[in-house]
């Protein structure tokens, strides 16, 4: 038995369809899924519980040792990046010292953030709380945090909680790299070995691809697992988050990943 990770949003659930219902040949694989948010997974990963996961790039910098990040499978692009949200419009210097809700310690979201605040102000630990992504905005509107840092659906919704964007660190990143923005990615134990390990990515590659010839048939799976249920929003979070890098990631993507994890290595993560 194979332990498999992936999320419940939509880019995951359109990627793994295939593979957690059976659609393609699994060859000698049998697969024991663990479906939960990504913060979850990172850390289900940095306890080496699972042998295939979703995880954040951030995290990916913590495992580097033991697991191998998949050529197929990751999250890369372009203007898909995290948003900052707040109830009004501010400077984001006027957030030093100011609550900030964050999908996780180890998602690459928190990692951009704190390396966009660095340039003008230290990020303090405690000023960052930590909460499941679906629950930010609520949190956001309602004041018990002073702005938030929204990823996956919300960056399609936060207008509908009367909130403001203050900043996308997706066109940050771009700005300052050039680069496609990593986000995250599929990673495999190193202990499979080279041979197997290009066989999972030619598993997910193909999983990829039978979603992409069948999408009408695996939307009642991805609307079973999503926080946003308009089809409308599905399609748009999947337009955008599975795209040619998730079918390989290839030099520009590999480039990306290592800029990050550079990146990483000099703040020291959060």
């Amino acid at each position: 038995m194979t332990t498999l990770g992936f999320s419940p949003c939509p880019n995951d659930t359109f990627i793994f369809y295939a593979i957690a219902n059976k659609k393609i040949e699994l060859a000698e694989f049998d697969f024991q899924l663990t479906i939960e948010d990504v913060e979850t997974l990172n850390s289900l990963a940095l306890r080496r519980e699972l042998d295939i996961s979703k995880v954040s790039c951030h995290a990916y910098y913590h495992l580097q040792n033991d697991y191998v990040f998949l050529k197929a499978g990751a999250a890369l692009g372009r203007g898909c990046g995290p948003l900052i949200v707040a109830n009004k419009d501010m400077a984001l210097s006027d957030l030093k010292d100011r609550k900030i809700a964050i999908p996780g310690r180890y998602t690459t979201a928190a990692l951009l953030l704190k390396l966009c605040f660095t340039e003008s102000f230290t990020v303090e630990s405690e000023n960052l709380i930590s909460m499941p992504f679906n629950l930010i905005m609520d949190a956001v509107s309602h004041g018990e945090v002073d702005a938030g840092l929204i990823i996956h659906e919300g960056r399609f919704t936060y207008p509908e909680h009367g909130l403001t964007r203050l900043i996308d660190l997706g066109d940050w990143w771009d700005k300052k790299t050039g680069l496609p923005l990593p986000l995250g990615g599929i990673a495999a134990k190193k202990t499979f070995g080279p041979a197997v390990i290009t066989a999972i990515e030619n598993l997910v590659r193909a999983s990829v691809n039978y979603s992409l010839l069948h999408r009408e048939e695996a939307m009642p799976y991805i609307k079973q697992h999503a926080q946003e249920l308009s089809e409308k929003v599905i399609m748009e979070h999947i337009g955008l988050y599975v795209n040619s890098y998730t079918i390989a990631i290839g030099d520009e993507g590999e480039a990306a990943l290592k800029m990050l994890l550079k990146m990483t290595s000099e703040c020291g993560g959060i």
